[in-house]
């Protein structure tokens, strides 16, 4: 937001800020509870409104564990058309339970895919549904302090860290900075992946954890494009004109992979879990056909991949290509991270 407009929202944000700090502070004066559960609870969240990677951190999770354990995770279900619990199964749409979830349910059939917007009952119906589940990762969870999560894990954007935010509506935090001490592992995310030591340092200095906080950086991997509707896959090259579809938070950094990738590239952006109609299909084609070119395709997020599905009467003559992303760590901490969360599992698994 820019700082004109920022001063105007201020009186609001103290206000915002005085609201969540009576809260905050119920929670730690135990005027208000947290439910505790008694199996492994990992929560992954953020401070702040918008996109830090919180979904491909929960499927990094499901990656290392879900071969080893009996695995669910529980989300919110953010702009499904259903209320209350729902467990995906093969006839589940996104309509039923959000893109978010829907993309975990596709890529992990061997795990429990959950939403509930009331976390604490959530976990009990999962585990009546599912009592083979050990392990219960939340999505989105961290401001939610109804649940007391065994293992909190804290996102936080490389170029726009909590420490530098400011509280909604004059910027993008919703909750307190000082609520970070509640983390006990803080990954910074959108790294560049040239991060220098020295940088990485200065940015551990400015989050200033506590000992027994322990801070990760990541940078986004982008994997090979896979056919929306097909089994094919395609390498991207310089001869391909590309129209990215895409309807998430922040999509500069795809657009910067995708157009060193390419000849030509053109974004379609449309809001952050965007309920494609056939209005915007009709203008993703139109904007597909103006691409004067004879080697080109559409490209979108996995995200909006699960949308989009749903009108495959519509996409299904055009190369709708889907890119993949998922978590790097740098630093050469891959196993540091992951030895973190096995460690935390076998000390509270039963």
């Amino acid at each position: 937001m820019e700082k004109k407009y920022r001063k105007i929202f201020l009186p609001f944000s103290f206000l915002y800020h005085g609201i969540i700090h009576l809260r905050n502070l119920a929670f730690d004066k135990k005027i208000f509870r947290s439910a505790s559960f008694d199996l492994p609870v990992i929560c992954i969240g953020n401070l702040s409104v918008g996109g830090t990677g919180k979904s491909p951190m929960v499927e990094y999770l499901v990656r290392l564990l879900h071969k080893k354990y009996k695995v669910a995770t529980l989300s919110r279900g953010y702009k499904r058309k259903t209320k209350g619990f729902y467990i995906a199964d093969e006839n589940t749409t996104t309509v039923d339970i959000g893109d978010e979830p829907m993309q975990f349910y596709r890529k992990f059939h061997d795990i429990t895919v959950a939403v509930d917007e009331d976390r604490v009952m959530g976990i009990p119906k999962i585990l009546n549904d599912r009592p083979e589940t050990e392990i219960i990762i939340l999505d989105d969870a961290f401001q939610h302090r109804q649940v007391a999560a065994g293992l909190n894990i804290l996102l936080t954007e490389c170029d726009n860290l909590y420490t530098r935010d400011f509280l909604l509506p004059a910027g993008r935090l919703r909750d307190e900075k000082k609520s970070s001490r509640r983390a006990d592992i803080i990954i910074v995310t959108k790294c560049n992946g040239n991060l220098s030591r020295l940088q990485r340092q200065n940015i551990i200095e400015e989050l200033n954890p506590d000992h027994n906080q322990k801070i990760f950086f990541t940078t986004i991997q982008y994997g090979t494009p896979y056919s929306l509707f097909g089994n094919e896959n395609r390498e991207l090259n310089q001869n391909d004109s590309v129209l990215l579809v895409t309807g998430i938070a922040d999509p500069a950094l795809m657009e910067t992979h995708v157009g060193s990738e390419v000849f030509l590239k053109k974004t379609l952006r449309f809001k952050d879990h965007h309920d494609y109609n056939r209005n915007d299909i009709n203008k993703i084609k139109d904007e597909f056909s103006a691409l004067n070119s004879s080697q080109k395709i559409m490209l979108t997020t996995e995200k909006d991949a699960t949308r989009l599905s749903s009108l495959k009467n519509d996409l299904k003559n055009l190369p709708v290509f889907v890119l993949p992303m998922a978590h790097q760590f740098l630093f050469d901490e891959t196993n540091s991270f992951e030895n973190m969360i096995m460690e935390y599992i076998k000390e509270h698994k039963n």
